[in-house]
């Protein structure tokens, strides 16, 4: 374990506080699911780390296309979209039996080389080591995340950090697998940014300013619907309103949620409605994506859950929703949304494919899209119907 060991018979509230005491620079992580849920979480957290005088830092990917859905916002300043030069290396020279006198460096094309006068003689290469240094960040904070590996691209290249430094793991979904040193994860919340809101009002109440309440309620709105989901509470609604007397402005967020949106978005569902599909046996609502849909409306594979939830709100009858697209010829990928994450769970092991928070992905090799999703259609058929 990392860092500290964590007194874990303090309540979840006193665990974060604990952490933070001593947290000079904390790196933050969203969840992969470009949600209002994950942006609105990932915005709040980076301004109240501010506000207790923490430096913070927030990695979102480098497509940033769909955060243009959330531009009423106010955006943090220090934004990464990978770890690049988040440790040094150090090159060590044990000087006990022979001092170095001068170092020199030159760079030579694609060369960078150091120069090293001794005192006297040669130098042994035993005498030199090369070894990482600490990482700049003292405590990660990964919000809305089941598990690291969901991060994707980023903890692919940088796990060392997550073994390294202290984690903090603050969740909403039921398959959460622990990770962090400390993990708050509440099942019942609607929402990560639920739990974001109710653990810094337990903090600092009073720091919360109206851009923080504003991101935390555009969350718990868009995962919820507008508190119209099933996995609405009335704490929901008590949070909700507490962000509202905050200043957060419920009908501005729902004006630029769901009323408001980018031309290349609108553009691009335009084109995905003439072919969509409906298995009615299964209550599944699908549609195929062609690479031909982001060129001519100008959007991008990332705007890809946009497109499922429009395919949600559609089907009202719907219980699975399914968006297949092209982001390179010859593969097809592929996101499903359910009503119930139980159903989802079910899915991903019929296709033998990932969870992510409460979407299924996977990928396949084909070369026409709309087959690949009848195909998948009926694999699904097959496994939910015998």
């Amino acid at each position: 374990m990392p860092g500290k060991l964590i007194n874990m018979s303090l309540d979840n509230t006193q665990q974060l506080q604990n952490v933070l005491k001593s947290a000079k620079h904390v790196l933050i992580f969203m969840a992969q699911d470009f949600s209002g849920d994950a942006v609105g979480a990932g915005w709040a957290m980076y301004s109240f780390l501010k506000k207790m005088d923490i430096e913070a830092t927030i990695v979102v990917p480098s497509d940033e296309r769909y955060l243009e859905r959330f531009s009423f916002l106010e955006k943090p300043e220090d934004i990464i979209d990978s770890l690049a030069g988040a440790r040094d290396f150090v090159l060590a020279f044990n000087t006990k039996f022979n001092k170095i006198t001068n170092v020199r460096t030159e760079r030579v094309e694609e060369e960078l080389r150091i120069f090293i006068t001794p005192e006297k003689g040669s130098i042994d290469p035993r005498d030199f080591s090369f070894i990482p240094a600490k990482f700049k960040y003292d405590l990660v904070i990964v919000l809305g995340s089941p598990d690291k590996e969901s991060l994707g691209k980023v903890y692919e290249e940088n796990p060392d950090i997550f073994y390294e430094v202290p984690v903090v793991n603050i969740d909403h979904h039921t398959e959460n697998d622990n990770f962090g040193q400390v993990n708050l994860v509440d099942i019942t919340a609607s929402s990560t940014c639920e739990v974001v809101a109710d653990l810094m009002q337990k903090i600092d109440e009073k720091k919360i300013d109206e851009n923080m309440a504003e991101s935390l309620l555009t969350g718990i709105i868009d995962a919820t619907n507008s508190f119209q989901n099933k996995n609405t509470t009335p704490k929901s609604l008590h949070i909700g309103s507490t962000l509202m007397l905050k200043g957060a402005d419920q009908q501005k967020i729902i004006r630029y949620l769901y009323k408001t949106q980018p031309l290349h978005l609108l553009k691009l569902w335009g084109r995905v409605m003439a072919r969509l599909y409906w298995e009615d046996d299964i209550a599944l609502a699908w549609a195929p994506v062609f690479l031909e849909d982001f060129v001519q409306s100008r959007s991008k594979p990332s705007d890809v859950p946009f497109i499922l939830d429009r395919v949600k709100e559609n089907y009202s009858a719907g219980k699975i929703f399914m968006v297949l697209y092209n982001e390179t010829a010859g593969e097809v990928k592929g996101v499903i949304k359910c009503i119930s994450t139980d159903q989802t769970k079910k899915i991903a092991e019929i296709l033998e494919a990932k969870m992510i928070g409460e979407v299924c992905e996977f990928s396949m090799q084909s070369d026409d899209t709309t087959q690949a999703g009848k195909n998948i259609v009926e694999k699904l058929r097959t496994g939910l119907l015998a």
